[in-house]
């Protein structure tokens, strides 16, 4: 199969990882940007493209005159999880999360609707729903069966969404309250450097979601202020369905988990009116990037 070159870092990079798995190759091995072209059947430029994002990340290593040499064996490669998720219950529970964002499954639903849909048995479906209703995608509906809460599916309405959180985390560091928490900062901190030494591919769409939104939340709890606090948790809720949307692509995290890393940098050294800035400029710029809409 011919590749097109305008497929995403990420997803050549797990073309790349079956190549290793198939080849089982050890730490060490070198990964030759024309090894990688010829085996995908693209061009040197995506190659490399994949290359760097897997040496971003640390699954390989790029030498100054000697190019990419694997970091992990193929097989400590095994578990990395990219777009898929792990799991008959996840897979599952993903299925329904994207037919209902492409409009395919809405509205009021029976759990013998969801068992014949999906092909499930009751204790399957029982616990997908479960699921669905203690993250706030559904409810139960009065009398018998389901119904999907009213969720962002529009770009317009997430574009709302990162407007509203830029009036509300970069106030929240200039808050008269605000004072860090040492223990939240340390575990954050390991977090978003895990994603940098290769967690961005080893999680899942929903743990994905967890770092990135627990992240902000610790941020804003900092300051104190339950309106502040209780605000971004709402918007979370709402927004985490089209959130799923976009990590198909994840080379961008890594910037993401870059400026996280730097926003607790300058916190921890006191310059909260710097932080402030810093965070308004990052929501504005993940907003762009995720909803096409420069204002």
């Amino acid at each position: 199969m011919v590749l097109s070159t305008r497929t995403s870092p990420t997803a050549l990079a797990m073309r790349v990882i079956e190549l290793i798995r198939e080849r089982e190759l050890e730490v060490g091995a070198h990964l030759s940007e024309q090894w990688v072209a010829d085996s995908l059947r693209i061009s040197r430029t995506p190659a490399r493209k994949a290359l760097s994002f897997m040496a971003d990340i640390g699954l390989v290593e790029q030498l100054p005159r000697r190019g990419f040499h694997l970091k992990m064996s193929a097989a400590e490669l095994s578990k990395v999880a990219f777009t898929t998720d792990a799991g008959d219950d996840e897979q599952v529970y993903f299925r329904i999360v994207d037919d209902h964002l492409g409009g395919r499954f809405t509205g009021e639903f029976a759990t013998t609707e969801l068992c014949r849909r999906y092909g499930l048995s009751t204790r399957q479906a029982n616990l997908v729903l479960a699921r669905l209703e203690a993250e706030d995608l559904i409810r139960r509906h009065p009398g018998r069966g389901w119904e999907f809460q009213r969720s962002l599916t529009s770009a317009e309405a997430h574009n709302q969404s990162y407007r509203f959180r830029l009036m509300v985390e970069p106030a929240a560091l200039l808050e008269p309250g605000f004072t860090i928490d040492p223990a939240a900062f340390a575990l954050h901190r390991k977090q978003q450097e895990s994603m940098l030494h290769g967690n961005i591919v080893f999680l899942s769409r929903t743990e994905l979601f967890r770092y990135g939104s627990e992240f902000h939340e610790m941020i804003v709890d900092c300051a104190h202020n339950a309106f502040l606090s209780d605000a971004l948790k709402r918007v979370n809720r709402m927004r985490r369905l089209i959130e799923y949307n976009h990590q198909a692509d994840r080379s961008r995290l890594v910037t993401q988990a870059r400026e996280h890393l730097q926003l607790l940098d300058l916190l921890e050294a006191g310059r909260n009116e710097e932080a402030s800035r810093f965070l308004r400029d990052h929501l504005d710029t993940v907003r762009a990037l995720k909803t096409g809409m420069h204002h």
